[in-house]
């Protein structure tokens, strides 16, 4: 882990000194631009590394599938002719598909993909718009682009304000509600329930363990990450402070580390995009990158990392940012 945090304290260096573009889409030093989209805050990789799902969280978002190598981009949902096919079993309080005869209100804000056997895969997404929900579809990463076909959903409750969503591993998902301050999971036998010892997390992005034995809630207004224990008593919780608002949360593909992206110096002039990466077992935090506004992209609200390059979602912009790990 050390030596990896000293290659990623170059990228602080080496990209946090550069002024930002008056541009649209052009490069920003070393950080370049994948470009024509609407509020991708969000970013899934897809199993195989080919392609990443990317959400579109403002008006005329839309789920979209990126070419990791050529950067290409392709409306995945919705579409004209949207594939639909409701597991009721999986499924049974879902009142039905979206209601598409407004595209434009579709908001895909919070993703989690669920790798499966083979091609077939899982992607969870925060939906807000005709209503407050989280849309599961199928991912056939066979096709190229992957295909997604829509099989199911959970209504929220009328109080709650989803965010982030992360799939569990005994079936079902937890989700942040920053409206009520707190994490919910949801199952078909049980339906919503408050998770407990969430309550003062301020929560905002959500990951999980590998195996399932903690959350990880980034509290956003508190410029905190809280690990919250799953399935036992009494509950267990850790907090260490972050030093920006985190939004979301990722974990690398091994396991090893927590990629937290976020805001500093939040909606002003000096406002800057941020990058941590957190070891799960220690919550030791390492700040990795660190950069003013860029035009067109305002704000970091995620992070991936995909082979040898960083991947950077927004939620106020209209591009994903990427830069090479050293």
């Amino acid at each position: 882990m050390r030596a990896t945090n000293m290659l990623l304290s170059t990228i602080v260096m080496t990209l946090g000194s550069v002024a930002p573009s008056t541009a649209a889409c052009e490069p920003v030093g070393e950080i370049q631009f994948i470009c024509d989209l609407i509020g991708p805050e969000d970013l899934a990789i897809v199993p195989g590394g080919e392609w990443v799902i990317a959400s579109g969280n403002q008006e005329g978002g839309r789920l979209h599938a990126v070419h990791v190598t050529d950067k290409t981009t392709s409306v995945l949902f919705p579409t004209d002719t949207p594939r639909e096919r409701l597991d009721q079993t999986a499924y049974p309080t879902c009142p039905g598909p979206l209601d598409l005869s407004e595209p434009d209100a579709f908001r895909a804000h919070g993703l989690y993909l669920r790798p499966g056997p083979n091609t077939a895969h899982t992607l969870f997404v925060v939906h807000h718009g005709t209503r407050e929900s989280i849309e599961v579809f199928e991912v056939d990463s066979s096709a190229t682009p992957p295909v997604l076909t829509w099989v199911g959903c959970a209504v929220a409750p009328e109080e709650l304000g989803l965010n982030s969503v992360v799939a569990l591993p005994e079936g079902g998902f937890a989700a942040t509600s920053p409206r009520t301050g707190d994490v919910w999971d949801w199952n078909p036998d049980t339906g919503w329930r408050q998770i407990p010892g969430s309550a003062d997390t301020a929560p905002n992005g959500l990951e999980i363990s590998p195996d399932g034995r903690w959350l990880y809630i980034a509290g956003w207004r508190e410029e905190k990450l809280t690990r919250l224990s799953r399935g036992g008593a009494p509950v267990q919780k850790d907090v260490v402070s972050v030093g920006f608002r985190p939004d979301n949360l990722r974990m690398s593909g091994d396991g090893t580390r927590i990629f937290a992206a976020g805001h500093g110096n939040y909606r002003t002039p000096e406002e800057t995009s941020n990058v941590a990466v957190v070891d799960p077992e220690t919550l030791e935090l390492q700040r990795i990158f660190s950069h003013l506004r860029i035009d067109g992209f305002e704000a970091s609200t995620t992070a991936v990392q995909i082979g040898n390059e960083i991947w950077l979602g927004t939620n106020r912009g209209e591009m994903i940012a990427y830069f090479p790990v050293p």
